[in-house]
């Protein structure tokens, strides 16, 4: 019996999917069983399918089991980590080992903050293939009072760049590849309403997917990334991925960082 902050599931990488997710992407669905899987695909798998009573009213599984519930409703993708050891390779059986290494609540300028760390260590076989650590920040619903964040501009001494463009039938098909039910990627009324957003929200691990393909077009298979969120983008907003040495980010349309990573 493992323990209460540990999940052990087993996926089959199936290619079908990752061409899937290759067509969302704009490219063609190249990828076969005993292709290597390329990096961050791996969130296409391993889904935790819950039935509707155990979500949350944000369309995510209820806390309280793998991740503690800290009395804060609002959950945010703030980041992450990847180390990658070996390839994942499509049409075979893996498996992934999910803990929550920590998770503890603070007094932040806005109000009370929930920071909790996962890590997900991903094998084939008997070989480890990859660890990543996912930054999860929960909040209290928002203000509609309180005054509006203070966001960073972005820098604009890119080596490289590349525009992307989003739409709500692009962040639908992400959430169902990789069966993510949070309503701010598709619920306009709920993103809008409910968490005070001006439009649906554009994945930040989508983000980080597209800077992780460019680091490895641009600079060769990757050892390691890490990536933060800063700002958010909406889907109905172009956004220029930026690439500088080893460095990444994400500039908004009216010049706003809204990732940053790093390879």
């Amino acid at each position: 019996m493992q323990p209460d902050n540990t999940l052990t599931q087993s996926d089959v990488m199936d290619p079908a999917r990752a061409q899937a997710m290759q067509v969302a992407l704009g490219h063609a669905p190249t990828l076969l069983a005993g292709d290597a899987l390329p990096p961050f695909f791996h969130t296409l798998y391993f889904w935790t399918a819950l039935p509707s009573s155990q979500l949350g009213r944000d369309g995510h599984p209820k806390v309280g089991g793998l991740i503690p519930d800290m009395g804060l409703p609002r959950r945010m993708w703030a980041g992450g980590r990847l180390q990658f050891d070996a390839p994942l390779r499509l049409g075979a059986e893996a498996r992934r080992v999910s803990v929550c290494e920590a998770a503890n609540r603070k007094e932040g300028r806005t109000g009370p903050l929930a920071f909790v760390t996962m890590r997900h260590e991903v094998w084939q076989a008997d070989t480890l293939c990859l660890t990543e650590w996912q930054g999860l920040v929960y909040r209290k619903d928002p203000d509609p009072n309180a005054p509006r964040p203070i966001v960073r501009d972005a820098a604009v001494d890119e080596e490289a760049a590349e525009t992307v463009h989003f739409d709500a039938t692009l962040l639908f098909r992400y959430s169902a590849l990789t069966f993510n039910g949070h309503r701010i990627h598709y619920d306009q009324p709920y993103a809008r309403e409910v968490e005070g957003y001006d439009g649906l929200v554009v994945h930040g691990p989508f983000l980080a997917q597209h800077l992780m393909l460019m680091a490895e077009r641009d600079l060769g298979p990757l050892g390691a990334f890490s990536f933060r969120a800063t700002a958010p983008l909406m889907h109905h907003e172009t956004a220029t991925l930026c690439r500088k040495g080893r460095e990444f980010w994400v500039r908004g349309p009216d010049g706003r960082l809204c990732m940053t990573a790093s390879a």
